[in-house]
């Protein structure tokens, strides 16, 4: 444990999020809850939410050693543990931010079951584990030994995602993800964003020349692992093993550019459990789960 001053300051663009992307990188581990891709990914895939996310860093000197991010009641945190006042200095702004007598809203928190550091500030700001409603799986396989070889079935082609495809790729994700608020300028947004690379964002091409499924896989470099997020496919075409295919593909990608590990976090309770299966039998086994707290 260290003791150091802090600093707070509200979250102002693209800089502030490679900020909260270096804390999560160096935090991170197979069970986190953040890897650098989620961030870019949920910060961008939408267009125009900038206004409904509070989102609060705490910086301890030049690095950023906490982040809150508030969305419609829900708070996504990382905090340093070597600072353990931060995660209740990161609660008490929620608290302040989203009021439990705020209408409609009530306030959660989701962390992941290896963040133990993060469990005493829950408890002391008065939160209590939900024992009931949907969790997800934090999954990892190890990417050394190679992977099996992508078989899509005929008329199908798997490559990686051009700029002439994001009407296509944005499509394909409306469809397996309805009622999507994904678009082509909000997808633009996610191909700009750090660490994006284009050759980890993958697609199986349809024989009318659609996008019938996707994976993109996100790179970070120094923790050499990989993130799939997301990964779908278009309802007209499921069945046929094409998730399986493009996401062998993206993986393989991933794994020639420096992975040594992949993760994914897919729905782990009885109402969706497809995603789970899928990313069982690639050879992902669970390490961790997400628990969700709200106020006792």
């Amino acid at each position: 444990m260290t003791t150091a001053r802090f600093d707070r300051r509200p979250y102002a663009g693209a800089d502030d999020l490679r900020a909260m992307q270096h804390l999560a990188a160096r935090l991170w581990s197979p069970g986190a809850t953040w890897h650098v891709g989620d961030l870019a990914w949920e910060r961008f895939q939408h267009t125009g939410r900038e206004h409904e996310w509070p989102t609060m860093l705490w910086d301890a000197g030049d690095a950023t050693a906490a982040w809150g991010w508030a969305d419609s009641g829900h708070l996504g945190l990382a905090a340093d543990p070597r600072h353990p006042a931060l995660a209740g200095e990161v609660l008490g702004w929620f608290a302040a931010t989203v009021p439990a007598t705020a209408p409609g809203q009530v306030r959660s928190v989701t962390v992941s079951s290896t963040e133990t550091h993060l469990f005493p500030a829950l408890e002391r700001h008065g939160y209590r584990r939900a024992g009931d409603g949907p969790f997800f799986l934090h999954m990892v396989m190890d990417l050394d030994d190679g992977l099996p070889a992508p078989r899509p079935p005929a008329g199908y082609r798997l490559r990686a995602v051009g700029d002439a495809d994001v009407p296509r790729r944005a499509a394909a994700h409306r469809a397996a993800f309805h009622p999507s608020r994904v678009t082509e300028e909000s997808y633009q947004a996610v191909r700009r964003a750090w660490p994006y690379r284009p050759d980890l964002d993958w697609i199986a091409e349809a024989p009318d020349g659609s996008a019938a499924a996707f994976c993109l896989v996100w790179l970070d470099e120094a923790n050499r692992a990989a993130r799939i997020e997301p990964a779908g496919t278009a309802p007209g075409h499921r069945g046929r093993g094409l998730a399986r295919a493009v996401c062998l593909a993206a993986l393989d990608a991933a794994r020639r550019a420096g992975a040594r590990r992949a993760v994914v976090s897919p729905r782990g309770d009885d109402a969706y459990p497809a995603p789970a299966r899928l990313y069982r039998s690639l050879g992902f086994r669970e390490c961790a789960r997400s628990l969700g707290y709200r106020p006792a």
